[in-house]
């Protein structure tokens, strides 16, 4: 029997973007220090964004309003891609680094997605 969402912590949406943001942070320390106010700054907002969106859209209590949020969500997913993309072609992360958070974001995507179906 599935547990009963009561708060935003409950979503797997929201833990796995958590994830996703301590994932930057850590895939961020290592970019040249003239990028922290450029595509360090640029990546970690996008990142805190998706978990921050889902959050508040939950708390608004109407699903179009959530919805929104949910699709503010997909838009900051949409715009760490890229910038994963241009990280790796300034030669900021590897191919593989960029792979795995691209697959990390696909999925929450994905599930982004779903949720948006079912409000």
């Amino acid at each position: 029997m599935a547990e009963k969402i009561r708060t935003y912590r409950d979503l797997e949406i929201w833990k796995t973007s958590i994830q996703l943001v301590k994932d930057v942070y850590k895939l961020t320390e290592q970019f040249p220090k003239q990028e922290i106010y450029g595509l360090v700054s640029q990546m970690r907002r996008a990142g805190i964004s998706v978990p921050s969106n889902v959050a508040e859209g939950f708390r608004r209590y109407h699903n179009k309003e959530y919805k929104q949020f949910l699709y503010v969500s997909l838009g900051s997913c949409a715009e760490l891609e890229t910038q994963a993309t241009i990280a790796r072609e300034l030669s900021y992360i590897s191919e593989d680094k960029e792979a795995v958070l691209l697959e990390k974001l696909d999925h929450i995507s994905r599930m982004i997605s779903n949720l948006l179906k079912k409000l």
